[in-house]
This record gives C-alpha cells, sequence and structure tokens, in this order.
C-alpha cells in the first residue's frame, strides 16, 4: 500500500482528500504546516507528498526546495493562486504535477496514481518505451507509431523520449532544454518550440489539434498519458 502525505492548513479540504485517498487504498499522512511535513516526510518515508503552496510559515515552494534536497519523493502542488509563474517555480523545483485550487478530488485521486505510476516507471531502466502506440527504441534511437518509422533527429529523439518516459508529467522549457543539452540557458528556451512544432509535424495526425505532445499554456509541454 502506498503512503500518501497531505500537506495543507485547510482542515475540511484536508479530511476531504483523506477520504478519497483511503478509499482510494492509500494510506493517509498528513501535516498543516511546512515544518510538520517535512519532520513527517524525514521520519516516515511516504511515496508521494500531495502539497498546498499556500501554507502558513515555510510556505510550499520552500517546503518542495527542503523535500528535493533531500530526495526524490513524488510531489504533487495545490495552489489557490492564479499565476502560472507560481506553477511554474515548483515545477523546476522539481514537483512532478499540480492542481488549481477549487480542484476535483476524483482528479486529485487519479493524479496520484498516474505520478506514482510513471514516478516508479521511470526508475525502471527500459531500452523501449512504449505509450499507446508509439514506440521509442532507445538504443537505435528509433521512433514507430502504429509500426510506422518515424524519421526524427537526435535532439528530436531526445526530447521526444525524455517526456514519453513520464506520460502525463508537465514538463517547462527550461527541464527540456536541460534535458536535451545538460544545461538550460535561458535565452535558447525559445527552441524547444521550435523543436516541437518539427515533432509534430512528423507525429501528429493534425498538428494544429495534437494527440501526443500537448501545449500547458504558460508552463510547457507533456507527452499524453494514453493509459490513465
Amino acid at each position: 500500500m502506498h503512503t500518501i502525505l497531505v500537506v495543507d492548513d485547510e482542515p475540511q479540504l484536508v479530511q476531504l482528500v483523506r477520504d478519497y485517498l483511503e478509499h482510494g487504498g492509500f494510506k493517509v499522512l498528513t501535516a498543516a504546516d511546512g515544518s510538520s511535513a517535512l519532520r513527517t516526510a524525514a521520519t516516515l518515508h511516504p511515496d508521494l507528498v500531495v502539497l498546498d503552496l499556500g501554507l502558513p510559515g515555510m510556505d510550499g515552494l520552500d517546503v518542495t526546495r527542503s523535500l528535493r534536497r533531500n530526495g526524490a519523493v513524488p510531489i504533487i502542488m495545490l495552489t489557490a493562486r492564479a499565476d502560472e509563474s507560481d506553477k511554474l517555480v515548483g515545477l523546476e523545483l522539481g514537483a512532478d504535477d499540480y492542481l488549481t485550487k477549487p480542484f476535483s478530488p476524483k482528479e486529485l485521486v487519479a493524479r496520484v496514481r498516474s505520478v506514482l505510476r510513471r514516478s516508479e516507471a521511470a526508475r525502471e531502466p527500459a531500452d523501449l518505451i512504449r505509450v499507446g502506440d508509439v514506440e521509442l527504441d532507445l538504443p537505435g534511437m528509433l521512433l514507430t507509431i502504429n509500426n510506422r518509422r518515424i524519421e526524427v533527429t537526435p535532439t528530436e529523439f531526445q526530447l521526444l523520449s525524455t517526456m514519453a518516459r513520464q506520460p502525463g508529467r508537465v514538463f517547462s522549457r527550461a527541464q527540456l532544454l536541460n534535458a536535451v543539452h545538460g544545461v538550460a540557458f535561458e535565452s535558447y528556451e525559445r527552441a524547444i518550440d521550435a523543436h516541437i512544432k518539427n515533432l509534430r509535424r512528423k507525429m501528429e495526425p493534425d498538428p494544429h489539434n495534437p494527440r501526443y505532445l500537448q501545449t500547458v499554456f504558460g508552463v510547457g509541454y507533456r507527452f499524453a498519458d494514453m493509459r490513465r
């Protein structure tokens, strides 16, 4: 049984989320502030953290920084903030997904399952990535869709394989550029848009209505999770 740590200072929300997660088969731990969350994470080692950004005292971004310094536990951010920059900063710090309040508890449970699944898959070495009808042969750098070979450049393949390893995860442009080149240079982040445009032209039945490579406006891109 997976253990989920829910961190929020709204007792009614915490109880609602706990009920849905427990009904979904998860063990649930709770914390109402950042310091308590870090102590619980350090001692009880949850499998995933659901973390509100708007905590009193140490906010969720500070908690994310601390969690990332000490490990790689998956994090789903909860935010009531409309500013996309909060989501972007959270993702850059290493959060795996986010939901904006108010949200559906059923959607949160689905996101928890999805993040756990792709986190576990990412830890398993593989020479072949399959997502729906897309296959990526990593040693051969070969892309096929419905058994049809698609010619892509090495950079395009690396970009695609980074996202396809964790379908549904939102990647910022800086994260994708770092994955491709090893270091992120802000002035070149928009080059990612050009690579995505080329990949869509090659992969998508309708590049203007992408099925595989989805835009998350104001944040970045994700490979569609066709396993949900």
